[in-house]
């Protein structure tokens, strides 16, 4: 009932229930009641409750468990608000929620009447029903306050009738709360639905909205699931435990770790444990059919799931994630380990929950979970239309657990009792017992507390509103969810903003227009979606001027401009600068620095940083024209040039850098790179050597899991994705398998991939690793002593192979493509770029297409080393 997908898979046609009269609130309920009936719904108490509310112009906060369908009740307030002919817009925390939504909405209400706006994308954004962030809407509200008219061209109309905040309990989160407050303190004429399973008192938002906006609130907060929950604390190993569960049919199980680390060696550990039957492994083996799992942990998961244990979390690859979810759909996965993020935006049934743990890491410290922490993981338990009772488990520490063994073992003979010396908890370790476990499991969510926060954005959407900017910005600032005691900091961090500004010469004084004092106005035009799109984009834009066309490394340093004001992916690199500090202690070992040396030497390598000096001060130069970037961090940072450089594939490059466990994050990385590269370059900034670079990293991402990009393509098609939710095809989970589709489809693609392959060997023979040579063509003759003979003579020539940009320009790399004399190859001949650019010597091969096909990678095949 809760779940997007379930909606998106029916043939909706909610958008022509409009009565005749759509104010009379008796119609409107009965035409949605009557759709839902249609749709094979019958509403809960809590949901036919929210809908009267709605219809009646009241505000709803909808506090009720996991599972009861405040999707449905989401769902009959964008009805409503059409209805009456009223802007409603849909916010989510994460892009993937929202789009979800997205796709769900588009098949109730038709593609006309549903937008979306995530940041870095944006579909149909002046229509009358808008999904989006939070932080896109509470910019949109700080711009407007809610008033009426359009705000520029981008559609992004100021009109908001309503707002439904969905997983509204992130209005705590330390950094992203400000945007869930926000909209409640700029939109006084705004209905609102605010719907979270673990808000906690909530009376203080309910007088808090109807003092705002005068209107009645109504806290629909029932407490009864429609699945029941029982909890329990057991002190018994695990792997006895999920047996125990398995053979009571108490499955699937969902084990939670507070790390992914801990859930894949969880699982791992599982493979020694009967979870599932030969007829049930037969049963997944046939559903898996011949779907790929890549190298790496693709083999990993390949044999969990075969052996009926599955892995979810964040940093796995959406189509591994997706398999994971579809086997436990239908029931074939007893077991899954995971993280605490398991059913953020995903309808997977899950029987019971086992958290091995009550303590987790905060990015500070290690402390016990918090009410709405519990709560939030216990709900995942027992799913409306699957079970008929949920269940959540609490592990003892694991070392009570095995107190409890030496105690069994030494059942009532007192000699072995006395000699049992029980184990401790680790050493600094946050503990935890039966009595953290029932205070979590009877404490009512924690009251949200405001996380509210001013910043040059918010303080430039204020003044580029209109009316009198001093009189908003003074109201948001006193006038909002903060205790008194912290307004005074808000206050003083607003005038340090504003002094910039000033200084800046983007904010002037000048006089009221009813001549009483004076105020403040802008002095340049603010981008109109400065805070609703990439904020970094338009500096990338502008930064490519920088870039010399004419050079050599052209298109590897338009990359780096983009590469710079994208998010950084924390995981790789950490692994980068790891990896350059391995191998600078191991250089620095055989050059015979002592300890204190090297360590002086490793405080200054980090991940590789390209352009870094010249973008920094660029970006100096662009913040004072530009203020609204001033709360902004450029990152320099070199994840898709590097693996260009080192002509690496994703399997390659996850395996160099120790990757394997969240290889995801690295491809969501390189899906952004792609989109921002193909929306930031202008058509006129694209080189031929550039564009064959992007399709070469489009490739890569599609081949590798193309879900991503086709999400991205969908969105520009909203029909034909309604289309085939309403045929049963969920977005991203039906999807044809990239990887099958021949690998020389993108010509384009293609010849990046063959310039990547002769260039290794390029690489390769100028640190005469002639080993690795012989490895990648011994099959063809050329193994580790042929290379070495054919390259001695050229070292008696030249000192060294160049590697640089020259070297691996188009100049220096020559293919025929389809010769008439050998059909389906292609020619190819890398010069070797020495020091005195005599280019007399080469590296001959021929590419075999259909064998590259077959093979899903390039397949070259050298045919001669030596000099012109």
């Amino acid at each position: 009932m809760d779940s997007v997908t379930t909606l998106a898979d029916r043939p909706l046609t909610l958008a022509q229930r409009i009565p005749a009269d759509p104010q009379d609130a008796d119609a409107l309920y009965e035409a949605f009641v009557g759709w839902a009936t249609d749709a094979g719904f019958t509403l809960y108490p809590a949901q036919t409750e929210a809908l009267m509310e709605l219809v009646t112009g009241s505000h709803v906060i909808l506090a009720t468990p996991t599972g009861s369908g405040k999707s449905l009740v989401a769902m009959a307030a964008h009805f409503v608000a059409l209805a009456q002919g009223r802007r409603t817009f849909y916010t989510a925390p994460l892009k993937a929620l929202v789009s979800e939504k997205f796709f769900a909405l588009v098949a109730a209400f038709g593609s006309d009447n549903v937008g979306m706006m995530t940041g870095d994308s944006a579909v149909n954004p002046g229509a009358p029903i808008i999904c989006c962030t939070a932080e896109i809407l509470a910019n949109h509200a700080l711009r407007t306050g809610g008033a009426d008219g359009d705000s520029g061209d981008s559609g992004d109309a100021t009109d908001v009738g309503q707002v439904v905040m969905d997983e509204f309990h992130f209005y705590a989160d330390p950094q992203r709360g400000w945007a869930w407050q926000v909209p409640l303190l700029e939109l006084p004429r705004t209905q609102f639905l605010l719907m979270s399973a673990t808000l906690g008192d909530v009376s203080f938002f309910a007088d808090d909205i109807e003092r705002r906006t005068g209107a009645p609130v109504a806290v629909v907060a029932h407490t009864e699931r429609p699945v029941p929950l029982t909890f329990s604390y057991v002190i018994e190993p695990l792997h006895e435990l999920l047996e125990e569960l398995v053979r009571t049919r108490r499955a699937p199980v969902y084990v939670v770790h507070f790390t992914q680390a801990a859930a894949v060696e969880r699982a791992q550990a599982l493979l020694s444990t009967n979870v599932a039957t030969r007829e049930q492994r037969d049963e997944i083996a046939a559903e898996l059919g011949d779907f790929r799992f890549g190298p790496g942990f693709g083999r990993t998961l390949s044999r969990l799931l075969r052996h009926g244990v599955g892995v979810h979390h964040a940093g796995m690859l959406p189509k591994y994630r997706r398999v994971v979810e579809r086997l436990t759909q239908k029931g074939l996965l007893k077991v899954v380990c995971g993280t605490d993020t398991l059913g953020v935006g995903i309808n997977v049934p899950i029987r019971t929950v086992v958290l091995t743990s009550l303590v987790k890491y905060d990015g500070v410290r290690m402390r016990h979970l918090t009410a709405r922490e519990f709560h939030q993981i216990a709900g995942r338990a027992g799913r409306a239309g699957y079970d008929t009772v949920g269940e959540v488990i609490v592990m003892a520490p694991d070392h009570v657990i095995e107190n409890r063994k030496l105690l069994e073992r030494a059942g009532d003979d007192p000699k072995k009792l006395k000699k049992i010396v029980r184990k401790k908890a680790p050493e600094g370790a946050v503990n935890w017992t039966d009595k953290t476990f029932e205070r979590l499991r009877d404490a009512d969510p924690e009251p949200l507390s405001s996380s509210f926060a001013v910043s040059h954005a918010m303080v430039l959407n204020v003044l580029a509103r209109p009316g009198d900017p001093v009189e908003a910005m003074t109201r948001l600032l006193t006038d909002n969810h903060e205790p008194e005691s912290a307004r005074g900091r808000h206050v003083r961090r607003a005038i340090a903003v504003y002094r910039s500004l000033r200084a800046a010469g983007v904010v002037e004084r000048v006089p009221r227009p009813d001549g009483r004092g004076r105020t403040v106005r802008l002095t340049v035009d603010v981008p109109a979606n400065f805070a609703l799109n990439q904020a970094l984009s338009p500096f990338a834009f502008a930064a490519l001027d920088l870039i010399d066309a004419a050079s050599p490394s052209a298109a590897l340093d338009t990359v780096s401009v983009i590469e710079a004001t994208l998010d950084d992916p924390r995981q790789v690199l950490i692994a980068q600068e790891k990896k350059a500090r391995g191998e600078a202690i191991g250089a620095m070992k055989a050059e015979g620095y002592d300890y204190d040396e090297r360590m002086a030497v490793l405080e200054d390598i980090h991940h590789p940083q390209p352009l870094a000096e010249l973008l920094t001060a660029a970006f100096a130069t662009y913040r004072q024209t530009n203020p609204w970037v001033a709360d902004l961090e450029l990152s320099p940072k070199s994840v898709v040039r590097d693996m260009y450089e080192r002509t690496m594939t994703f399997a390659e490059c996850v395996s160099f850098y120790g990757l394997e466990r969240t290889e995801g994050v690295l491809l969501r990385y390189l899906a952004d790179a792609y989109r921002a590269l193909r929306q930031t370059v202008p058509e006129d900034g694209r080189t031929e050597e550039l564009a064959e670079l992007v399709e070469w990293l489009g490739e890569l991402v599609r081949r590798t899991d193309s879900s991503l990009l086709d999400e991205w393509e969908r969105l520009r098609h909203p029909d034909e994705a309604a289309a085939d939710g309403a045929t049963g095809a969920v977005p991203g989970l039906d999807t044809e398998d990239e990887s099958a589709r021949p690998i020389t489809a993108n010509a384009r693609a293609f010849r990046a991939l063959v310039r990547n392959a002769m260039f290794r060997r390029v690489d390769l023979a100028a640190r005469e690793d002639y080993r690795a040579l012989g490895a990648l063509d011994g099959a063809a003759g050329w193994d580790a002593d042929a290379w070495a003979a054919a390259l001695d003579p050229y070292y008696d020539d030249h000192d060294a192979i160049g590697i640089g940009p020259d070297a691996r320009g188009p100049a220096l790399l020559q293919i025929t493509e389809r010769p008439a004399h050998a059909r389906g190859t292609w020619e190819v001949r890398q010069v070797l770029d020495d020091p005195a650019d005599d280019h007399d010597w080469r590296i001959d091969a021929i590419v075999d297409l259909a064998a590259s096909d077959a093979a899903g990678e390039v397949v070259v095949r050298v045919t001669a080393v030596g000099r012109l």
